[in-house]
């Protein structure tokens, strides 16, 4: 039983009665599917990366600190490359982005997704072979697109008639002929999220399938010819385990593949079928391997081909937080401990909704876990809480911590490597942590702590 089903039953069984649902070594085991592949706990239970010991990361870095698991993010780029040898795998750089990932996707013969003007300056200034990227987004200005005409991107996933005026004018004015995806708009309903849904009609990505908007879009190109025309993306958005959403999006694209083809006579020979991959946040998750996904997905890809006579597309995915989510962990060191009247146990921490804002935004599930120590005491059910002036401020809902949790001690949290450093603020001034890369016994800052100093550095009144 995970700790957001005990507190189901919270209510009946009072602050200490879930303890017995848990022993002392439930609360001390480390879930392998939630953690990345290097932790572990030393001899004294402190936790461990690349063989280093979080205690002392934290003496040499500070806390809140993203830490990401060197092995670990490259081991997930090498299974989706063996998963998809015959395809394109794009890492999608929204879920975490900075030289040094970008030169590690590029080592491991990743391609990389931007989708804006500076997504694509990080990835050009850590020296990523522009023919490798994939520039998405639903208002790239005139600007970004001359940029990435002029850096020689690779592919453009053009997303409203807007856009296709802007690149058709700048193609001809500098004589070149941008590769190009049309992003249609398919209809399905994913399991997930609202805010994180992206192929339903009323939303704000790509041209609708059913009005008609995308097979208009693409006659357009094909007619006009300015643009080379590559083929269609299709995205139903972010951590789903449901591949039948992927079968549904499959089909109604291939379906306006064969209408291209019967209307201008043209195979589009390149099929993107988007990321969203989900991972493991609880024991309640359960994500499929890459060589499975790519299993399903390559059997839905051949069988629709096969059912409208169509030669079989390149085709890519675009695997973001399935391949950094899990690699990263955030510490946190333990500020108070407060029995809230016998209604629950909240432990603050030096951190919160300002480095991982996905709990409030998306009432997202996180797992949690003493990491300075193992503890021998009874565990309770508690949540973890922020330090923002914010009662929404929760980093993990609900989990089985230790009974002695006390201040100075450090807290762990899996899986943040996703959508957290990436979606950081500055609320209520304060900094965002930094990251570091932990692996083959070393670390090193690739991303620094911002100061107060740099935070007065942008208020010029």
């Amino acid at each position: 039983m995970r700790a957001h089903e005990a507190g189901a039953l919270h209510g009946e069984i009072g602050i200490r009665g879930p303890a017995w649902l848990r022993t002392p070594e439930d609360v001390n085991a480390l879930v392998p599917q939630l953690w990345p592949r290097t932790v572990a706990r030393g001899p004294d239970g402190a936790l461990t990366m690349g063989g280093l010991d979080v205690r002392e990361l934290r003496r040499r870095y500070g806390s809140p600190a993203y830490l990401l698991d060197e092995a670990d993010l490259r081991a997930r780029c090498r299974e989706f490359r063996a998963a998809f040898p015959d395809e394109d795998v794009f890492y999608a750089g929204k879920a975490f982005l900075c030289r040094a990932v970008v030169r590690i996707i590029a080592e491991e013969g990743l391609f990389l997704d931007v989708c804006t003007g500076g997504e694509l300056a990080t990835a050009l200034a850590a020296g990523m072979d522009p023919a490798r990227i994939g520039f998405h987004g639903n208002n790239k200005s005139v600007a970004e697109l001359t940029r990435a005409v002029d850096a020689g991107v690779g592919r453009i996933i053009v997303d409203s008639q807007i856009e296709i005026d802007r690149l058709t004018e700048l193609a001809r004015d500098r004589g070149v002929r941008p590769r190009v995806l049309i992003r249609v708009t398919v209809g399905v309903e994913a399991h997930t999220h609202e805010f994180i849904a992206t192929a339903h009609e009323d939303q704000k990505f790509g041209f609708s399938l059913a009005s008609g908007a995308a097979a208009a879009a693409a006659f357009r190109i094909l007619d006009e010819d300015a643009l080379e025309l590559r083929g269609l993306h299709s995205h139903i958005g972010s951590q789903i385990f449901d591949a039948s959403g992927f079968e549904v999006s499959a089909r109604r694209v291939l379906g306006l593949q064969a209408q291209i083809r019967d209307a201008r006579g043209v195979e589009l020979p390149e099929l993107d079928l988007g990321g969203g991959f989900g991972i493991a946040y609880t024991t309640q998750d359960d994500p499929a391997a890459p060589a499975d996904l790519a299993k399903r997905l390559r059997k839905i890809v051949d069988g629709e081909c096969a059912a409208e006579r169509l030669a079989t597309p390149r085709l890519s995915v675009e695997p973001g937080r399935a391949i950094v989510g899990p690699a990263m962990i955030t510490l946190y060191e333990v500020g108070t401990v407060k029995d809230v009247d016998g209604i629950r146990t909240y432990v603050s921490v030096d951190g919160g909704m300002s480095d991982n804002i996905r709990t409030a935004l998306y009432d997202a599930s996180y797992s949690a876990t003493l990491a300075s120590r193992a503890s021998t005491a009874e565990p309770m059910l508690a949540r973890v809480v922020g330090k923002h002036c914010e009662s929404g401020d929760i980093v993990v809902k609900d989990e089985f911590l230790p009974a002695d949790v006390q201040p100075g001690d450090l807290l762990a949290v899996p899986g943040t490597g996703a959508y957290c450093r990436s979606m950081a603020s500055n609320y209520n001034h304060v900094p965002r942590p930094p990251v570091i890369l932990v692996g083959g016994g070393d670390a090193r800052v690739i991303v620094r702590r911002e100061t107060e100093d740099d935070l007065l550095a942008l208020d010029v009144g």
